[in-house]
């Protein structure tokens, strides 16, 4: 992904709202900390665990596998599903430069054009790559849990 610094992290106020958001390419740093995003993060984090059995079939499923994150700092689901995945992603060793984080609008659009392309209809989508290709997606909620799911997206790949 390609991008200028000034607009990584940009936040903007929502004109609908007047909330604070943020939008465009993030840091999992600036993410956590935003304050919309914080309050929720520092209860899921902690209370989640993932399936150790899920966990221990992802691991090498995972490697040379490229995530995208699309999601909205306003959007509950976000929230909620944010931090599952990256106590997941972080009980897996999965190496976060192979994650790509980016933040909409409500209207679910960045200011640039990182998501030509991507069929974003739902908020958060987390979009699983291989050499560029897409293997499979979660769309807002998983079916099952984040791990399970994405066993099963990466086992018919």
């Amino acid at each position: 992904m390609k991008t200028g610094a000034q607009h990584i992290n940009k936040q903007i106020e929502d004109p609908s709202t007047g909330e604070m958001i943020l939008i465009n390419a993030c840091t999992r740093e600036v993410i956590r900390a935003f304050p919309t995003m914080k309050e929720k993060y520092d209860i899921e984090y902690p209370d989640y665990t993932p399936e150790p059995n899920a966990l221990n079939d992802l691991l090498p499923l995972l490697k040379d596998k490229n995530i995208t994150i699309v999601l909205g700092t306003w959007c509950g689901d976000s929230r909620e599903q944010l931090p599952h995945f990256l106590k997941t992603i972080d009980s897996s060793s999965f190496a976060e430069e192979n994650i790509t984080f980016i933040c909409v609008d409500r209207a679910k659009e960045t200011e640039d054009e990182l998501l030509n392309d991507l069929n974003i209809d739902r908020v958060p989508t987390f979009i699983i790559y291989h050499n560029r290709e897409e293997l499979g997606r979660i769309i807002e909620k998983p079916t099952i849990s984040i791990e399970e799911d994405m066993v099963l997206i990466l086992s018919k790949n």
